[in-house]
C-alpha cells in the first residue's frame, strides 16, 4: 500500500504545532500557573477520555512529582449519568479533550467548576462546550487534525500539560527544556525503528511498558497499536509486568518499553533484561540495554521532556508499521474523530 495519510501529514508537523503552541500561549499558561500558585489547591483532579486521558495521567505523575499534589482521576459520568456532585472546595480540575464536544467531560468540568474548582480545560477547540465549560482554557493551536488517530493533539497536550506545571513551580531549567523541544522533536520524528517493525509486522499481541513519566505514553502506544494495526496491544508498568501478566509471555513474544531518562530507567531496563532471558523479543528506548534491543531515541535536555520525543518517535513507527500490515490508519473501521459519550 503506497500512501500518504492524513496522520503522516500530521505526525510531520508536531514540530511546528509544539513551537506555535508555546509561542501563542505563553500568557494563558502563565496566567493560570499564577492563578494555581495562589489558591495553593489541596487537590487536582483530572477530566478526560481515550487519549486525552493517557495525557492526563502524565500530568498526573508531573504534578505530584514536581508540585507534591496529588492528581485523581475523575470518572465524568460522574456528573453526567449518575448526577451526583463531589466535595472540590480548593481543587482544581484540568480537563482535556480535542475536540472539546464529549458531554459527559464537558458535564463534570461544568460541574467541578459549580463545585468551587479551578477548573481548566486544555482542547483544541476554542469554541467547543468545554472550552466554555469552566474560567480558563489553555488552547493547543494545533490546527486541524483530520486523522482519526490523534498525534499532534495528543503531544500538545502533553507540552501543554508540563508547561503549567513548570510555570506553577518556577522551574527555570524545565522551561528551558519545553522551549527547546522542537528542535528536538524534529529530529525524533525521522525515527522509524525497522527493527522493531520487522520483528512485529506478523504479530498480533504485544505488551508496551512504562514507568512513572513513560506509563502515560505506554498507555498511549498500546491504543494507537489497536487503532492503526488491528494489533493487541496491552500497556503495563513494569513493575507490575512481572507479577500475572509474564505469566503468557513465550518464546518471541514482542515487548516494547516506552522509557525515558528518569529515576524509573533502571527499574525498566531491569524487567527488559528479565524478559530477555525468558526469550521474550524486547525492544526499549535507552542505550543501556545488554539482552533486550536497542531503539533509536532522542536524548532531550530534561528527562520530563523524554517521553514526548519517544512518543513521536513511535507516532512514526506505528504509522510506517500500520501500511506495511495493510491497514489505512486514517480510516479504522468501527472509530470517529469524535466520541460523544454520555
Amino acid at each position: 500500500m503506497n500512501m500518504t495519510t492524513h496522520m503522516r501529514r500530521e505526525l510531520l508537523e508536531i514540530p511546528n504545532t509544539v513551537a506555535r503552541h508555546l509561542n501563542e500561549t505563553h500568557s494563558e499558561i502563565t496566567h493560570i500557573a499564577r492563578l494555581i500558585r495562589t489558591q495553593n489547591p489541596d487537590l487536582i483532579i483530572t477530566v478526560a477520555r481515550g487519549s486525552s486521558d493517557h495525557a492526563a495521567t502524565f500530568l498526573k505523575y508531573i504534578c505530584e512529582i514536581q508540585l507534591g499534589i496529588p492528581v485523581a482521576s475523575v470518572g465524568p459520568s460522574i456528573a453526567s449519568v449518575y448526577n451526583a456532585q463531589l466535595h472540590l472546595k480548593n481543587a482544581v480540575c484540568v480537563s482535556i479533550s480535542q475536540s472539546g464536544q464529549s458531554p459527559d467531560v464537558v458535564s463534570m468540568a461544568a460541574s467541578a467548576d459549580k463545585q468551587g474548582a479551578l477548573s481548566i480545560a486544555i482542547t483544541n477547540e476554542l469554541d467547543s462546550p468545554l472550552a466554555k465549560a469552566g474560567k480558563q482554557t489553555i488552547p493547543m493551536m494545533a490546527g486541524p487534525e483530520r486523522s482519526v488517530a490523534a498525534t499532534k493533539t495528543f503531544i500538545v497536550s502533553l507540552v501543554a500539560s508540563l508547561a503549567l506545571v513548570a510555570h506553577i513551580k518556577g522551574d527555570k531549567d524545565l522551561i528551558r527544556a519545553i522551549e527547546q523541544l522542537p528542535e528536538f522533536l524534529n529530529d525524533a520524528v525521522q525515527f522509524e525503528w525497522t527493527n522493531l517493525s520487522d520483528a512485529i509486522i506478523e504479530k498480533n499481541r504485544l505488551y508496551v511498558l512504562g514507568r512513572g513519566i513513560s506509563f502515560a505514553v505506554a498507555n498511549e502506544a498500546a491504543l494507537k497499536f489497536k487503532e492503526t494495526c488491528l494489533m493487541h496491544a496491552t500497556s503495563y508498568s513494569s513493575a507490575e509486568v512481572l507479577h500475572g501478566p509474564v505469566e503468557i509471555i513465550g518464546n518471541d513474544f514482542p515487548v516494547l518499553a516506552m522509557v525515558a531518562r528518569d529515576a524509573t530507567e533502571m527499574s525498566i531496563i531491569d524487567v527488559c533484561e528479565k524478559l530477555s532471558q525468558l526469550d521474550a523479543n524486547v525492544f526499549a528506548t535507552s542505550d543501556k540495554v545488554k539482552r533486550t534491543q536497542q531503539l533509536d531515541f532522542v536524548s532531550t535536555a530534561h528527562p520530563m521532556t523524554d517521553p514526548i520525543a519517544v512518543m513521536t518517535s513511535f507516532y512514526a513507527f506505528v504509522e510506517k508499521l500500520a501500511i506495511a500490515r495493510g491497514f489505512n490508519p486514517d480510516k479504522p473501521s468501527h472509530l470517529n474523530k469524535v466520541t460523544e459519550t454520555i
